[in-house]
């Protein structure tokens, strides 16, 4: 099992049995808040373990009072961001945000209630955030409950599906220069939680019928990441490293003797 599932799966089973649909709001509010706040750890955990150091939330165990959610200025205010990786030197490099929805509407029995709130939500969120920082990598992983995907009717469409229609415009921000709303990369993820077993199925907005290799996301995201800073960063491995680092030299197998060390193909510094 990928490294990144596994997180995700130890962090959802924390969070206890999920109230039931009927449950009073406060109580519904409050399961929703502990989603997005353990998947927003386990998702900045894994980015620290692929070489973004920097990648915040972390636990109080891991980084201390350091560790906690940030706040980052946009073009249209602050705005807290669920997953953030920023220096100090670039500003906001990736950021990640995490939404759910969760139980179904009482009246129609489906979840398709907060679907646009929730998207006018996220949308707002990546305008305020590639006004000011255009060359960006923002994420979305949307959360829907499983059974999402089959409260589909004679009318109307399962939410999923809904989801991904409404949603797909918003989706494959390549170019710095595309529209501010886009996210780089906006996944779906059908979800199913309790404290024994975890499901979750990750799709790319768009394609709802064809499912996604969590692994293979982080991946991708760190890929467009490295090539928005060619100059600073490069993913190898599965990981982000600093572009130009000299890698550690092998020994030949047939002298024993190290190799000469191997650097990335850097521009050379010339004196002027």
């Amino acid at each position: 099992m990928a490294r990144i599932l596994e997180l995700l799966e130890e962090a959802l089973k924390t969070l206890g049995p999920k109230p039931p649909d009927s449950a009073k709001p406060a109580v519904k509010k409050a399961y929703s808040e502990n989603i997005s706040r353990v998947v927003s750890l386990a998702v900045a955990q894994e980015l620290r373990h692929r070489g973004l150091e920097e990648a915040r939330p972390a636990g109080a165990d891991e980084l201390g009072d350091s560790g906690a959610e940030r706040r980052m200025a946009g073009g249209l205010g602050a705005k807290k961001v669920d997953v953030t990786w920023a220096t100090a030197e670039a500003g906001l490099l990736l950021g990640i945000s995490i939404k759910t929805i969760n139980f179904r509407d009482a009246t129609t029995k489906n979840f398709q209630k907060n679907l646009v709130n929730r998207r006018g939500d996220m949308l707002m969120e990546a305008v305020t955030l590639h006004r000011r920082f255009p060359y960006a990598v923002l994420v979305a992983f949307f959360f829907l409950d499983k059974d999402a995907a089959k409260d589909e009717t004679p009318q109307r469409r399962s939410t999923f599906v809904n989801a991904h229609h409404r949603l797909k415009l918003f989706t494959g921000r390549d170019d710095p220069a595309d529209r501010d709303e886009q996210f780089e990369r906006f996944y779906l993820l059908l979800l199913g939680a309790s404290p024994t077993e975890v499901s979750i199925q990750a799709t790319l907005v768009g394609k709802p019928d064809e499912p996604v290799d969590l692994e293979d996301a982080m991946d991708d995201v760190l890929k467009l990441v490295a090539e928005r800073n060619p100059d600073f960063y490069e993913f190898n491995k599965g990981k982000l490293r600093k572009a130009g680092v000299e890698r550690a030299p092998k020994a030949s197998k047939k002298s024993g003797k190290a190799s000469p060390p191997v650097v990335s193909d850097d521009d050379d510094d010339e004196s002027v």
